[in-house]
């Protein structure tokens, strides 16, 4: 399903979304550049793991469009992996060329809405990764403050795992630990006050960060997407149960409620119908749209 864009260059690292090439260095074409990849974001979407058989139209470009604009808006605020937007015409549009990091294998959750499976842990323990909530809480509700809730990235077609905070500690040193939570809440909050100024909710969202050789940490991969993000009507918000959403949450509550398919059953999900694909991408553009202030075209 995943096309190659008739691409010759190696291809290093496929994802659920993304394919990342080694680019040749432009001092000797014949060798690889030591720093630099080709980052192309496909029309790919995944749920609960999976990569779906069905794709979304202009998924990978919506998401490189709106990962750019927050790249811009983040600018001053912790570097990114973003070299150049000049890439091959088979990609214009849905691709960066990018640092090449050594990347930090973790996800990097931020919450600022009880949602998802921090409702589902609060439910059960009044906590979510560990972290103890005020009670009565309700689906939906914001948080006090925004939580750092990690999780340790899982090989593609695994799980990733919630984790509390001691764990990423304990796999990668406490100061490594505290500049993710820092660096990932001060992202959240920056972003969370941008997207409320257009009427958007940032109910949660996730980042991955990378190191330069000189140690620094740097903003990577995609950034404050509806494929990383809960985005939420700040209008029509009503704690207590599912909120509007302009992300793939559509695509999961179809898959859970409407197809039959049992995600416990290790059966590969179904198709998604036409009207799902259709109204998957609208909810995307929407994203774009009320984030920017421009028109998707």
């Amino acid at each position: 399903m995943i096309d190659d864009y008739g691409l010759d260059l190696p291809l290093v690292h496929v994802g659920k979304v993304r394919r990342l090439y080694a680019l040749p260095d432009a001092a000797d074409p014949g060798e690889r550049a030591p720093g630099r990849l080709l980052m192309v974001a496909t029309d790919a979407i995944s749920a609960f793991d999976y990569v779906l058989s069905s794709a979304i139209p202009d998924k990978g470009a919506l998401l490189t469009r709106l990962s750019v604009w927050w790249f811009d808006q983040l600018a001053g605020l912790i570097p990114n992996h973003v070299v150049s937007r000049d890439v091959p015409d088979p990609v214009k549009g849905r691709a960066l060329i990018t640092e090449r990091l050594e990347m930090i294998p973790v996800e990097c959750v931020v919450r600022g809405y009880l949602t998802g499976s921090g409702w589902a842990e609060y439910q059960q323990d009044g906590t979510v990764t560990g972290i103890e909530l005020p009670a009565g809480l309700r689906d939906g509700d914001r948080l006090p403050e925004p939580i750092f809730t990690p999780a340790i990235k899982a090989e593609l077609g695994e799980h990733d795992e919630n984790v509390p905070f001691s764990s990423i500690v304990a796999v990668h040193g406490r100061g490594t630990a505290d500049e993710l939570r820092e660096a990932s809440l001060a992202v959240y909050r920056h972003a969370e006050a941008i997207a409320r100024g257009r009427g958007v909710i940032l109910a949660d969202t996730k980042f991955e960060f990378g190191r330069r050789p000189d140690g620094t940490l740097v903003l990577a991969d995609e950034v404050l997407t509806p494929d990383s993000s809960r985005f939420w009507d700040a209008q029509q918000w009503a704690p207590g149960g599912a909120q509007p959403s302009f992300d793939k949450q559509f695509v999961r509550d179809w898959l859970q409620h409407d197809s039959g398919w049992d995600k416990t059953s290790g059966i590969e999900p179904p198709p998604l119908p036409a009207s799902v694909i259709a109204a998957t991408r609208d909810r995307y553009v929407e994203a774009y749209t009320r984030l920017t202030g421009r028109p998707f075209n």
